[in-house]
């Protein structure tokens, strides 16, 4: 199986990163649905981790297409892209939606698995 992340560091700080994301996934058609702050919400159960936020975006005619081939892969909707720190130095990770191909062989999603992952890895260089 093919690696399933494309992570980057990036000299910006979290909410930095976060922003930057925000920004391009704006200019590349995507829609940013929601920002989890994971640090918030583990901290507040008690558990202290270094900061985390996962960024939720959606292309509606690239999520139309792909759940025209199978529904169940709103499993793996809308398209996750994390920013962490992690020893000190901040990174930039999304989910590689040509893994798609792995998880639902045979339905003829490599191309547009691989359009989409060609935006997400270009968001994901522009904003590090």
């Amino acid at each position: 199986m093919e690696k399933f992340d494309y992570t980057v560091e990036t000299t910006k700080n979290v909410d930095e990163a976060v922003a930057a994301v925000e920004a391009k996934a704006q200019e590349k058609g995507f829609r940013v649905l929601y920002v989890h702050d994971v640090q918030a919400t583990l901290s507040a159960k008690g558990f202290d981790i270094e900061p985390m936020k996962i960024i939720e975006i959606c292309n509606a005619k690239f999520a139309n297409q792909a759940l025209a081939k199978d529904k169940k892969i709103s499993l793996m909707l809308p398209c996750p892209i994390s920013v962490f720190t992690e020893e000190g130095k901040t990174y930039i990770t999304a989910f590689k939606p040509r893994v798609l191909s792995d998880f639902y062989p045979g339905l003829g999603i490599e191309e547009l698995a691989g359009e989409v992952e060609k935006i997400v890895i270009s968001l994901v260089e522009e904003a590090r």
